[in-house]
């Protein structure tokens, strides 16, 4: 069987959550991944059963499947130095509270533990999101960072997860770090080290998203294989890399999305460098046989033509391995 095929609906929450599963569905996705912000999700009514019901007889109305809730936002907030008004505008009232930074993160990381509760309240097994950093901030190394300090952010980031990570376990839900920059785990390296800190517990997992890698030229197929037992969940976003005229840079230089200076850009998938097939070639070489969820994502094509493309190209390319290899039939009698 090959794996569902779903739509996040974190771009897409300046819409109704009722009208984007239309949509998707209307397109042919499998499900969601649900993104809790908008009207999409709120993790403080985990305990309204009322309310819980009424998601899922939405997703039942369109005939959609739900695997996998995501809170990126919330999720940021937990460990980032320094809270200020880029969070204002990514967090709720609730959790923003009256700006002072230690209390944001710490309603954030309630909101966290409330995301696991929601999710198992739904039936779902895995939340995606991010963890923040303290010391992404250091990533230049200059001035001179020294080991300690780095590994003060690595022992931040356990302290404020594990208690997060408890409640994950209690309700028997998986949480997905989505390896990207300005988080915990941002490369290959650092995806090492986090995992060190938490003591490979296995409540915290890795959701692949290999548009964060190209442009960093870490190797996504190869991250798969060697992360494959940490592989809770998979989104496809596409990034493109611009030939290189001695001018843009792999940092993107303070430019927009979509501008021509700029040294890369995330794309709708398909249209960018990502090796797609070998990709889907070693997920089911791992065993993966989660959800496939297309994360549209592309400042120059309108997402009303990106998603339902991106759906054909990853259904083309997601097949199942075979019952046995090609030439065990040189043999058969």
């Amino acid at each position: 069987m090959t794996r569902p095929i779903t739509l996040f609906t974190g771009q897409w929450a300046d819409l109704p959550l009722e009208e984007v599963a239309g949509l998707a569905a209307g397109w042919g996705y499998d499900g969601l991944e649900i993104a809790c912000w908008g009207d999409h999700l709120d993790p403080w009514r985990w305990d309204d059963d009322a309310y819980v019901q009424g998601k899922l007889e939405l997703l039942e109305r369109h005939g959609l499947q739900l695997f996998t809730i995501s809170n990126h936002l919330k999720g940021q907030a937990v460990c980032d130095d320094p809270i200020d008004e880029r969070h204002r505008g990514i967090v709720s009232d609730r959790v923003w509270g009256d700006g002072d930074p230690e209390g944001v993160r710490r309603r954030a990381a309630e909101e966290m533990q409330n995301t696991a509760r929601l999710a198992a309240k739904l039936g779902v097994k895995t939340v995606v999101g991010f963890t923040g950093s303290s010391i992404w901030k250091y990533v230049a190394m200059f001035p001179p960072v020294s080991e300690e300090l780095v590994e003060a952010g690595y022992r931040d980031f356990a302290e404020r997860w594990n208690p997060i990570l408890d409640v994950f376990d209690e309700v028997g839900v998986r949480f997905a770090h989505e390896v990207h920059p300005s988080e915990i785990a941002y490369d290959y390296w650092s995806t090492v080290r986090a995992l060190e800190a938490i003591g490979h517990r296995e409540a915290f997992g890795l959701n692949w998203d290999p548009s964060h890698m190209v442009w960093q030229d870490i190797d996504p197929v190869g991250f798969l294989w060697d992360f494959q037992d940490r592989i809770y969940h998979v989104d496809c976003k596409d990034t493109k890399l611009r030939a290189r005229d001695g001018r843009a840079g792999r940092l993107g230089s303070h430019l927009g999305w979509a501008d021509p200076r700029r040294g890369w850009d995330f794309i709708s998938t398909g249209h960018g460098d990502v090796p797609w097939e070998a990709a889907f070639r070693t997920l089911n070489a791992i065993g993966y046989d989660g959800p496939i969820s297309i994360e549209w994502e592309d400042a120059g094509m309108d997402r009303l033509r990106g998603a339902p493309e991106a759906l054909a190209f990853v259904r083309s390319l997601n097949f199942a391995a075979p019952d046995a290899a090609f030439d065990a039939a040189f043999s058969a009698r």
